[in-house]
C-alpha cells in the first residue's frame, strides 16, 4: 500500500494506492473518490457498544468504512474542514486522538476507546478519546497546520488546539491566569500537558472560529 499526502498544508488530502488484498479503514465521510474496482463495506466503529459510547460521549461517528480491492485501485481521503493531515506509522505503539481527528488507518491498526478523564470533558473534548494501536499507518487531520512537540515536563495549550498525544502524556485543565485575567483576556480555560511524550497540535481552533463567526452575525 502506497500513500501520499497532497495539497498540504491548507487543503490536505490522502491519495492511497491499494494493491490486491490491501484493506483500509476510514472515517464514515472521509472518502472523496475511489476507483470502480474498490469495494466498500461499512461496520461499527470498534463494536456496537464502543460505537455508541463514542457517539454519545465523544461525538464520533457510529460507523467506519472498510475499503478493499481484488485487483488494484486508488482512493482519496479527505476531511470536512480545511487543514493539514499527518501520517504516523505505528510499530506496536499507541496514540490517542481527539474527537474529529481520525481520517483513516490500515486494517492492521486496532481502533479502541480510551477514558479521557474529566479534564478532557471540562475542556469540551468529551469523556472518551479514540485509541489507535498496533502496527500500520494512521492518518489524522487538524484545522490549520499540524505541529509536533516533544514535551519533557509541561506545556500549556489553549483548549481546542490539542489534536493527538502519546499515552505517557497527562492532561490537566485550569485557568489561563487569575480569575479576572482568564475570563477577560479571552483565553479562559487552558490544558496543562504533562510529559514526557509527544503531542500534536493544530494551529487553528474550531471553537474560536465559531465564536468569531457568531460575533459577526
Amino acid at each position: 500500500m502506497e500513500s501520499e499526502i497532497r495539497n498540504r498544508p491548507s487543503f490536505a488530502n490522502v491519495l492511497v494506492k491499494l494493491e490486491p488484498g490491501d484493506q483500509l479503514v476510514a472515517e464514515s465521510d472521509a472518502m472523496a473518490s475511489m476507483s470502480a474496482s474498490i469495494e466498500l463495506r461499512t461496520r461499527w466503529n470498534g463494536g456496537f457498544f464502543q460505537a455508541l459510547l463514542r457517539r454519545f460521549f465523544g461525538s464520533e461517528s457510529l460507523f467506519v468504512n472498510v475499503f478493499r480491492t481484488a485487483t488494484r485501485g486508488e482512493l482519496v481521503l479527505t476531511q470536512p474542514f480545511p487543514g493539514d493531515i499527518e501520517c504516523i506509522d505505528l510499530a506496536g505503539t499507541t496514540l490517542y486522538l481527539q474527537r474529529g481527528a481520525f481520517v483513516g488507518c490500515e486494517a492492521s491498526v486496532t481502533l479502541g476507546l480510551g477514558w479521557a478523564g474529566f479534564a478532557s470533558f471540562i475542556g469540551r473534548e468529551g469523556l472518551f478519546r479514540l485509541k489507535v494501536s498496533g502496527r500500520g499507518k494512521v492518518w489524522f487531520g487538524g484545522y490549520g497546520g499540524i505541529v509536533a512537540r516533544e514535551v519533557r515536563e509541561e506545556l500549556v495549550v489553549d483548549t481546542g488546539h490539542l489534536l493527538a498525544y502519546e499515552p505517557s502524556i497527562q492532561l490537566r485543565v485550569g485557568l489561563a491566569g487569575g480569575i479576572f485575567s482568564s475570563f477577560f483576556s479571552g483565553e479562559g480555560l487552558i490544558t496543562r500537558v504533562l510529559g514526557p511524550g509527544r503531542v500534536y497540535l493544530q494551529t487553528r481552533s474550531m471553537d474560536a472560529l465559531a465564536a468569531w463567526t457568531n460575533g459577526h452575525l
